[in-house]
């Protein structure tokens, strides 16, 4: 047992990331059940075309409303404790929602409530969390850390998460939400055990004002140029990425032929995909410059628009999603590793904030423009209009790569430290 535990997280990555990625795991595990288990529940209570769609919105609201304050108290705080606490609070919420589902009392109201504050608890939590990495692993050793954390979140929150908890919906709706509530205490604990290093905990800021401290993490976002191209890069792929998977169940139905199960085994096809990312991540990264990974990454994802847009074919759809999910394992785990190394220690949380709105922005943007394009043009015109403006900005974007990609051999811009 002990080689497989030092073959998946090595002894030189320290026992702290071994209880971060053991808190990180069984909580993502929790978060996967709620994927499902949350409209699912909404759902059972009201047949409201708009409630229900409440639901939807209410699990990518919260990080365009508060990413950027998360960043603030994650710089200012202690990190550990903002994920316990987060994480402390959704158990209660959970506990609460369970109470109310077993007396029968559970009104719609209370259930997007519910559902509300546990993805804005989340958002404390995950901003938080994504600090803790380079406090607890060293610069060259980022590259596996983050790809062991990413792999968790692929597997239990995408992969098994879901299904489990449309399975445990199916036994009774208390079920999914009694196993988050105990996978989230169950990651509170592990992280408790968590010691960070004396001379790495978080610089703690004097309390100033909150939007001072914000317009701090965006500035030193601006002024280093190859963090600022990389949030761009997010941005702007996430508005095309989010325009073409708004309608990718239209998509399915209607140039595909998928029913209902065949959909789900569609989108379960690029979760697949992520975990041959994770086999080949540093094997791969070993041989390729992570700048030439970012390069291929963007080239698949704009080809893998082009090839949506023109099949017909429900198997050589599949076999694209399997592609494009090992390639947005990958390019995600290296923007993540890239951005955490130029960064420096005391702001982490405001510029990692930077990065979920730029994610968040996209993805919203991008939903309204496929939308618009699917009732106008045609279900294909979002993946056309995906793959126009990604290769556009592929163009535009390819010398800036390599420097993107060596973000933390540039001079960062000058950043006051706090008091």
């Amino acid at each position: 047992m002990s080689t497989v535990v030092d073959k998946v997280l090595p002894a030189r990555l320290g026992t702290g990331f071994r209880w971060l990625v053991a808190s990180s795991w069984t909580s993502n595990l929790g978060d996967g059940i709620a994927v499902a288990a949350g409209p699912l529940l909404v759902a059972s209570l009201t047949d409201n075309a708009f409630l229900v769609s409440l639901a939807a919105l209410l699990r990518w609201a919260p990080p365009l409303v508060f990413g950027l304050y998360a960043g603030v108290l994650s710089d200012r705080l202690d990190r550990r404790r903002i994920v316990m606490a987060a994480d402390g609070l959704r158990a209660v919420v959970l506990c609460v929602l369970i109470a109310l589902l077993a007396a029968d009392r559970l009104p719609v109201a209370a259930a997007l409530a519910a559902l509300g504050l546990l993805t804005i608890a989340e958002v404390f939590a995950d901003n938080a969390a994504s600090t803790l990495s380079p406090m607890l692993v060293g610069r060259d050793d980022l590259v596996v850390a983050n790809a062991r954390l990413q792999a968790g979140y692929l597997t239990l929150n995408q992969l098994v998460g879901p299904p489990l908890g449309a399975v445990l919906f199916a036994a009774g709706l208390v079920w999914p939400f009694a196993a988050e509530a105990v996978l989230v205490t169950a990651g509170v604990l592990l992280v408790y055990r968590l010691a960070l290093p004396g001379t790495s905990r978080p610089a703690t800021e004097a309390p100033g004002n909150v939007r001072h401290a914000v317009m701090e993490g965006l500035r030193w976002t601006v002024r280093h140029p190859a963090v600022r191209t990389l949030s761009l890069t997010i941005l702007i792929f996430n508005v095309t990425f989010g325009a073409a998977w708004s309608v990718l169940v239209l998509y399915a139905q209607q140039r595909l032929g998928l029913d209902a199960v065949g959909f789900g085994l569609f989108t379960t096809v690029g979760a697949a995909g992520g975990l041959l990312g994770t086999g080949l991540y540093g094997r791969l990264t070993r041989h390729v410059s992570l700048g030439n990974v970012m390069r291929a990454g963007l080239i698949i994802e704009t080809l893998t628009h082009l090839a949506l847009a023109v099949t017909t074919s429900a198997w050589v759809a599949s076999a694209i999603m399997f592609v494009f999910g090992a390639h947005a394992f990958i390019w995600g785990t290296t923007s993540i590793t890239v951005r955490q190394r130029a960064v420096p220690e005391h702001l982490q949380g405001r510029v990692g904030s930077v990065n979920t709105i730029s994610v968040f922005g996209g993805l919203v943007a991008g939903s309204v423009i496929g939308g618009l394009l699917a009732t106008h043009v045609g279900v294909t015109a979002p993946f056309w209009f995906a793959f126009a403006g990604s290769a556009l900005f592929v163009v535009l974007l390819w010398r800036e790569l390599t420097r993107i990609a060596h973000a933390d051999e540039q001079q960062a811009p000058a950043a006051p430290t706090p008091a």
